[in-house]
């Protein structure tokens, strides 16, 4: 119960300001030596301190202390039980001590060791959802008198608000924590597995985009990993701590489609019984990344590239212009230029979303990353069914290099999981994925062909494999194919070869 005497002596000003302060803890122990040396003050002790319980020792330990030798009792910890502050800790009751020297409770050692006269003292639970986390504890009053209940009371103001700091800080925390631990898994989850050079040659384009805040179309078949593509984009670029929204545009009827990029207002059609934000408002200062851009209305393209131009657009029943500053990134598996031609889709939105454009080959244009995504969809599938000692064997390995992967790392990830989950749990066989060893077939061979002619429908397209492999590098081709460099040349110029890269 707390006393009129209490009321008039705690500044309640000074109790507010310190509350206020609680609300959005960011250095913790500044708050805390602001508390301690706050109450310190308002009891004119000659010395206070704040002392935290370690579970793991099951002992406190000093967090602030002040006065002559708040420095030096740092160095002490006090067991749960022990002295008064293990006692308060122990039992959560508070302790008012008159006379600390006729206290059995009392533990001298720390104070001759500091070579301080401990006369009176007084100690108060710290608590957080009624668990003791630690306590506060005030030593001597200046004026030689004794501590209070009034005392007392504002000694229990002063630790809810110690106490509401920690949990604050402990919250805050937590939610960096999570959120760290979340980053991690996300980024696990959508990090771009391969060492290829085509594979290489996408990811250092991809950096350089994401300096920018360009629009890109990203373009690949189904199951390359356009959406990867574009959170690298993101998460490399300067809008990395704002959204990236995602919509796939193929998944939505028209209407839905522009209810769900443009947001609605209320009554805006049978249904909208308030208003909804889109996902251009959600994307405001991030990125807006628009998967199957192949597939959208026509009319939905016209309030697209209005919103590309002008940064502007209405909600869907709105008369309110909205503004946003979105970087927008599509992908498709598509070919935007053919459908432009045939007029499937409206050319200047093309030239608008095709500032700069990415293509990421199939997988079977970089066999030699199957291994590493066969690994890393192993280690993930692993996890999840706890199979830690499962392998793939090389025979199945060299299956999966074999085929052609014609949905490409989605088809591959699909086959590993497979296999784990119907094979013996100890070794991937090739029994076990669902493929069939097909080398991709070579489309020059065809009956008629004389040998000779066979061959050197065989070289050129042999050569045009390792050509773009490299990116067009012929001297790093002429190493794969362990021939010289000046030979390739004369094959290249032979065979009529053309694009390269």
């Amino acid at each position: 119960m707390k006393t009129d005497t209490c009321e008039e002596n705690v500044p309640i000003g000074q109790l507010k300001a310190i509350s206020s302060w609680v609300s959005s803890v960011q250095d913790l122990d500044k708050l805390l030596q602001l508390i301690i040396e706050s109450a310190t003050g308002v009891v004119q002790a000659e010395a206070a301190s704040l002392l935290l319980l370690d579970p793991k020792i099951n002992a406190l330990y000093f967090k602030v202390a002040t006065g002559a030798k708040g420095d030096e009792v740092k160095d002490f910890t006090v067991k749960v039980g022990q002295g008064i502050a293990g006692h308060v800790a122990q039992t959560g009751q508070p302790l008012l001590i008159a006379d600390a020297k006729k206290d059995s409770r009392w533990m001298r050692e720390i104070s001759d060791r500091i070579d301080y006269e401990t006369r009176s003292m007084a100690c108060v639970p710290l608590l957080i959802n009624q668990k003791v986390i630690g306590v506060i504890q005030v030593i001597n009053k200046k004026d030689n008198t004794q501590f209070t209940p009034a005392d007392m009371d504002v000694l229990e103001e002063f630790s809810g608000l110690a106490a509401l700091a920690i949990g604050s800080a402990r919250s805050l925390e937590q939610v960096r924590q999570e959120n760290q631990d979340l980053k991690k898994e996300l980024g696990e989850k959508h990090q771009i597995i391969g060492k290829s050079m085509t594979l290489q040659k996408v990811l250092e384009d991809a950096q350089k985009l994401s300096r920018s805040k360009t629009t890109a179309l990203i373009q690949g078949e189904s199951g390359t990993g356009k959406e990867l593509v574009a959170r690298l984009i993101h998460r490399e670029s300067p809008r990395k701590e704002k959204p990236l929204v995602v919509l796939n545009c193929a998944a939505l009827p028209e209407t839905l489609l522009e209810s769900e990029l443009f947001g609605y207002e209320k009554g805006a059609f049978t249904g909208a019984t308030g208003r909804k934000m889109g996902k251009f408002e959600a994307a405001h200062e991030g990125t807006l990344f628009l998967d199957e851009i192949g597939e959208m209305a026509p009319g939905i393209q016209a309030k697209l590239l209005r919103v590309l131009q002008e940064g502007v657009f209405y909600r869907v029943g709105g008369n309110t212009p909205i503004t946003v500053d979105v970087r927008v990134l599509s992908a498709t598996n598509k070919n935007l230029k053919k459908e432009v031609e045939e007029g499937k889709f409206r050319e200047d939105l093309y030239y608008r979303l095709n500032v700069v454009q990415l293509s990421i080959p199939p997988l079977r244009e970089r066999l030699e990353d199957v291994s590493f995504l066969a690994e890393h969809f192993l280690d993930v599938f692993k996890r999840e069914t706890g199979l830690s000692g499962l392998t793939i064997s090389e025979a199945a390995m060299e299956k999966m290099a074999m085929y052609n992967w014609p949905g490409n790392i989605r088809e591959l990830r699909n086959a590993i999981e497979r296999a784990v989950v119907m094979g013996n749990g100890k070794t991937i066989m090739p029994e076990d994925l669902p493929i069939a060893a097909s080398l991709p077939k070579f489309a020059g061979l065809k009956v008629g062909l004389t040998l000779d002619e066979a061959l050197n429908e065989f070289k050129k397209e042999f050569i045009l494999i390792n050509l773009k492999h490299t990116g067009g590098n012929r001297s790093k081709a002429a190493k794969i194919m362990d021939i010289q460099r000046t030979y390739l040349s004369r094959l290249i110029t032979r065979y009529e070869i053309r694009d390269l890269a």
